[in-house]
């Protein structure tokens, strides 16, 4: 537990939707970044290697380098979200769009595992499985609504950074939304201060089996920790498999404070929204902005099912899924 901070957060970080302009969030890719794209996809396929062998530094991209700068900045001292138009994923293909994407999110940070396994990227697809508690079954693997979270939220060390690439949108649904973690802080100090402090204090995640033999399957952390800023990790669909797994109710005070955070992540006003277009990225500092997305139909034809391919960025640690 760390000291709750009981003032207002002030800044680009603390931002609602009235506050923001395209200008705070979205970079489109120049003509000069798309010949670096091209010719880059050109030089992969004339070169082949498993994609997460690939650098940057091996290419000649100038410009994209520059273009992920300004991402870096915007997650780091800006509105902590960035949405990049876009890969000529239709043109290079869908093979040859993953290994661009891998080195212009490698400008931005280290790619790191998704799973226990050494996954490092990885397919966001409904796979028909339901996301019950010690299941192991993750929510993005299926078509449901995903509520306002971070990323790994169950780990010690989750990534500082997620990234998606949208190869094919749902035939419905699927709309993507950010909200600002700093933002919800206000608003909880605003609305319950009573509340705040229980935010600071544990609750218990389901590792969704991400765990080695004779671990616990639960892992406890606070939502809010104050260091250099407030950082957080939630998941309510986490929490709520934590507490399953747990065989113990959440005390009083915690679920009154998650209720609070559910609420306040149903007020439109705090919150931004798009609908991720084929070849776009969107990018999210994992530890203060939240993301979700609607629930939604898939298309009948398997080649036409929704499809992300997400990557997750971490610069301090091991690469390793445990950091």
């Amino acid at each position: 537990m760390t000291t709750p901070l009981l003032s207002p957060i002030e800044g680009p970080s603390a931002w609602c939707r009235r506050d923001l302009d395209p200008a705070d969030y979205r970079i489109d890719l120049s003509p000069h970044c798309r010949d670096e794209l091209l010719r880059a996809a050109d030089e992969i396929r004339r070169f082949p290697l498993p994609t997460i062998l690939r650098r940057p530094d091996e290419f000649d991209m100038p410009h994209c380098a520059a273009a992920m700068a300004r991402v870096r900045h915007i997650l780091d001292r800006g509105v902590r979200f960035a949405l990049v138009d876009r890969l000529p994923a239709e043109e290079i293909g869908e093979e040859d769009a993953k290994a661009v994407y891998w080195l212009l999110a490698s400008m931005v940070a280290r790619p790191v595992a998704q799973k226990l396994d050494g996954t490092m990227i990885y397919d966001v697809l409904d796979t028909g499985r339901a996301a019950l508690p010690g299941s192991g079954v993750r929510p993005d693997q299926t078509n449901i609504e995903l509520k306002f979270h971070n990323d790994n939220s169950y780990n010690t060390t989750p990534p500082e950074y997620v990234v998606l690439l949208c190869l094919r949108p749902a035939k419905s649904g699927g709309h993507s939304r950010v909200v600002s973690f700093h933002s919800v802080h206000n608003e909880v100090l605003a609305r319950r201060p009573a509340l705040l402090p229980r935010l600071y204090r544990a609750f218990r995640f389901d590792r969704q089996r991400e765990f080695h033999p004779g671990e616990e399957p639960v892992f406890s952390a606070p939502v809010f920790e104050a260091a250099a800023e407030v950082r957080a990790r939630f998941s309510a669909h986490q929490i709520r498999g934590g507490y399953a797994l747990s065989d113990e109710p959440l005390d009083e005070m915690g679920a009154a404070a998650m209720t609070t955070m559910l609420e306040i992540f149903d007020d439109e006003s705090l919150s931004a929204d798009f609908d991720l277009e084929p070849g776009q990225l969107q990018f999210v500092h994992n530890r203060t902005l939240g993301h979700s997305r609607t629930a939604f139909e898939d298309h009948p034809d398997p080649d036409r099912r929704r499809h992300l391919v997400r990557l997750w960025l971490r610069d301090a640690g091991r690469r390793a899924y445990a950091g």
